[in-house]
Order: C-alpha cells, then structure tokens, then sequence
C-alpha cells in the first residue's frame, strides 16, 4: 500500500467497530496517526498502532472539543460513529427521532466543527473531513424514517460546509453506504443473500481516497459505496 499519510493525524470516530475497525486499519497502513475516540473502552482487538480513547461521548460538546484540543495537529476527521433504527413511520415515536438525531446528526456536527477548528490551528494548508450518510437518503427505504431523517441532516451539513470551506482547501464530503457486511448484520439477517452486501474494506479504500492530500478537487460530494448490493 501506499503510504501516502505518513505523519497526518487523523480522527476516526466509530472506530471502534465492524467498519471502523477497517478504516482504522487502513489509514494506519498508509501512514497515519489515528485516533480513535470511544464509547466505551475500545475494541478487544484494537489497531496495532493506532491511539484509542474511552469514554468519549461524541453528544456532549465540551468532550468533543477536548479530544480535538488535546491533539497536536489535525490534517482529517472521519466520522463514522452513529446508530440506526427500524421502525414504521406510524411506529416512530419522537423519542427515536431525537435519539436518531442525536446519533448520527449531532455527533457529526460537533465533530466537523471542532475538527475545522483544529485543522485551521494547524497551521498547513488544506485538510479533510468525511462523514457517513446512508444509501437511503437518495433512495428511501421503507421502515428508516428517523435514521433517513437524521443522515439527511448530515447530507446537508456535507454541502454547506464544503461550500464554506473552499477557499481554505478544506474538502468535505461523505460515504453513504447501504448494506454492509458485517457480523451484526448478518446475525440480524441470517437469511439474506450477503453476497452483495459491500465488504468494510471496500469502504475503507473509499475512505483513504477521500482523506488523501492527493484528492484535491472534491468537495460537497456524497460517493456511494454500497456496490452491488
């Protein structure tokens, strides 16, 4: 692989996870200095060489800012963390849509805007931030309004702040995967045909394009990756 990171730092939130397990990965591999906020303590079998930290609740505004504070650069933010949901619309109450919001749509606002903030104390020229939308919010699905809702959110967030961000060569943009391959998913669907199901390196090479100081012309884009599926 390339090592075209060496020596950024960049910020994987979800982490910890099926995914973020593989972006981690991957990113490490190119070079990379990543840290990883965590919900919890980390992931049983965490990424040799990257820097995990509990007990980071990416809701609350003031630990967000301190994770960003506390790092000694920033060149990208990869916001993965969030949760999903089923439900009919009939069956959604507000509850799940404020828990929804707050998951995927809050989390990546303070993530972005303390991310920004870092990259710009910096000092260097250009960065990256990459959030995760979903599959739905181009092609709705039935049973996900609160998750389609607040990845929506996100959506429009990508675009605003790419826009606003042009001229300081800081690219924004966002993965919006649909099904992806992993244990979760599968236990929940055991008899769905995962042959189509996008593998989480796949997305994870997605990832390393998007973060590269390479890729210098996108901004505002949402690049599916769920494949086949």
């Amino acid at each position: 692989m390339q090592r075209d990171l060496e020596g950024l730092t960049i910020v994987v939130t979800g982490g910890a996870g099926a995914l973020g397990g593989a972006v981690v990965q991957e990113l490490v591999d190119a070079g990379a200095a990543v840290v990883v906020p965590a919900i919890d303590d980390g992931p049983a079998d965490p990424v040799a060489g990257a820097r995990y930290l509990p007990r980071v609740d990416l809701s609350q505004e003031t630990a967000v800012e301190a994770v960003y504070a506390g790092l000694p650069s920033l060149w990208a933010s990869v916001h993965l963390a969030g949760g999903f949901t089923w439900a009919k619309v009939e069956d959604t109450t507000l509850a799940m849509v404020q828990a929804q919001w707050t998951l995927n749509a809050v989390t990546a606002f303070l993530c972005s805007r303390a991310a920004v903030a870092k990259i710009r104390a910096t000092g260097k020229s250009g960065g990256r931030i990459v959030n995760t939308v979903a599959r739905a919010v181009a092609q709705p699905a039935a049973g996900v309004a609160a998750y389609t809702m607040s990845k929506a959110a996100v959506a429009g967030l990508t675009a605003q702040m790419a826009e606003e961000l042009r001229d300081e060569g800081i690219n924004v943009n966002a993965i919006a995967p649909g099904l992806i391959d992993t244990p979760a998913n599968r236990k929940a669907m055991p008899d769905a045909d995962t042959s189509r199901w996008t593998k989480p390196a796949e997305i994870a090479r997605t990832v390393h394009a998007l973060v590269s100081p390479a890729l210098s012309v996108t901004s505002g884009a949402i690049v599916p990756v769920y494949g086949r599926s």
